[in-house]
């Protein structure tokens, strides 16, 4: 009789165990109805580009099997008739269309192709390389248009959805959730005003300029880029967000063109031993390395060596933030920002420029002498005049032996780097450099600005007790 007793209990034990992973599984987003609604308004994009156009990296991965390339659709043109190819959406019933900048630049001829099979020449309305968005515009009305979300309310761990085309399989749906905000990727220009959503969603080659969507059917995104070594998706996606999306296609529909907000400032981290030179309680904000003569910045009284922890309300935890809210405020606006500077913070007003503006830096304008840094562990020369007229400053010393174990090399000094400023005394001089050095104080950290390759930096010394 005993063994009568035990399937049941065993049964019971197992449903006891698999209730959680079936409630789990009952909580799991539903996105057909998303997919019903919003796959009309995605468009395919079909380019044929100039012979002379880069490849857009569309070809398939080496892992594809050769019995399977026969399936995908992209195929290489002769080079007169190079292709691309990616994926768009409609957002207005009058033909309005958002994609990517990479996937029109170059073109000669553009084709949309509706879920329908209906085809439509597109004309190139605008484009911003800056945000890599392009808007198009096909002559038709009555279209179904996918909803912009109103915000970036987005949050990490939020559930998120791509239609696209890749490898030209048509309207293919992928899903996953938002693995981080704010990722900063420079283009080739070391350009970065997109605050990149990260995702897990896979994306390949053909989804580039399809929508990103909530669980709310909203677009929240357009899918930009992938990190990969294959070819293919890792779980490593970037879209732009839907503020930046909304910014760019207003001036684009507008003006044909997009200007953004300027400073006129070069930035750069705050380190462990900046934010002890600079009072602040943990590294933070973005450390002001130099100003544009002229600038919204001068004129706004910015410093060289202030660090702007707070712009138009916001903090700025890493520097790679700050170009990101300059770059949505229009042009002219006067906002506020907070800055630390003698390790004291206050409040400047700027009016922001655009940066369609002059962003060249016009700097002011013996034989050499050996000067050693003492405390710092440096040997230094005084700057020639040739020098200091290729790099546009007015003085300054160049480093020519560092020594090891000493405090500028454990802070990562190099020989040629051209020292300007220590703390806030300028460096014109070895003797000046000497003298600066001489009345730092034990143990306490302090910046300091050089030229490193031309491009102005700081970093922390910090002096031994």
């Amino acid at each position: 009789m005993t063994r009568l007793y035990r399937l049941p209990a065993l049964i019971t034990c197992w449903c006891l165990l698999l209730a959680p992973a079936f409630a789990a599984a009952a909580q799991l987003p539903d996105f057909k109805d998303i997919v019903r609604r919003n796959s009309p308004a995605v468009v395919k994009i079909l380019v044929q580009q100039r012979a002379d156009a880069p490849a857009q990296g569309q070809q398939l991965p080496e892992e594809v099997p050769e019995y399977l390339r026969r399936f995908f659709e992209f195929r290489e043109g002769p080079p007169s008739q190079r292709q691309g190819m990616g994926s768009g959406f409609i957002i207005s019933a009058d033909g309005y269309i958002v994609t990517n900048n990479h996937v029109v630049e170059a073109a000669e001829s553009v084709l949309v192709r509706m879920s329908d099979r209906r085809e439509f020449d597109a004309e190139v309305v605008g484009t911003d390389p800056r945000s890599d968005l392009a808007l198009l515009r096909i002559d038709a009305t009555g279209l179904p248009a996918a909803e912009l979300a109103g915000g970036d309310d987005l949050e990490v761990g939020d559930w998120v959805l791509a239609i696209g085309s890749p490898f030209g399989l048509d309207y293919s749906v992928t899903q996953g959730i938002v693995s981080a905000k704010g990722r900063s990727l420079p283009t080739e220009h070391n350009e970065n005003y997109v605050p990149f959503i990260q995702t897990d969603v896979a994306i390949n080659p053909g989804n580039s300029g399809g929508p990103l969507f909530d669980l709310s059917g909203k677009v929240v995104g357009v899918n930009s880029q992938i990190y990969t070594r294959s070819g293919g998706s890792i779980g490593l996606s970037f879209a732009i967000p839907v503020s930046v999306v909304r910014n760019v296609v207003a001036q684009l529909k507008a003006d044909g063109r997009v200007t953004r907000g300027w400073l006129g400032v070069t930035i750069q981290d705050v380190d462990k031993n900046l934010a002890e030179s600079f009072g602040l309680d943990r590294p933070r904000g973005a450390l002001v390395a130099e100003v544009a003569p002229g600038a919204p910045a001068a004129k706004a009284g910015l410093q060289t060596g202030d660090v702007i922890v707070a712009f138009d309300g916001k903090d700025i935890l890493e520097s790679a933030e700050l170009p990101h809210l300059v770059g949505l405020v229009a042009p002219g606006t006067t906002v506020s920002m907070a800055v630390v500077r003698d390790r004291k913070q206050r409040t400047l007003k700027v009016k922001v420029g655009g940066l369609e503006a002059d962003e060249r830096l016009s700097r002011e304008g013996g034989g050499p002498v050996k000067a050693q840094g003492g405390r710092l562990g440096l040997v230094v020369e005084d700057l020639p005049a040739e020098a200091r007229e290729r790099y546009g400053i007015s003085g300054g010393v160049e480093v020519r032996e560092i020594v090891p174990g000493s405090p500028a090399a454990d802070a990562g000094i190099q020989a040629g780097d051209i020292i300007t400023l220590v703390g806030s005394t300028p460096v014109n001089s070895g003797k000046a450099l000497a003298g600066a050095v001489d009345g730092l104080k034990a143990g306490t950290s302090v910046p300091v600005r050089l030229l490193r390759r031309g491009a102005p930096m700081f970093i922390g010394i910090r002096l031994p007790d």
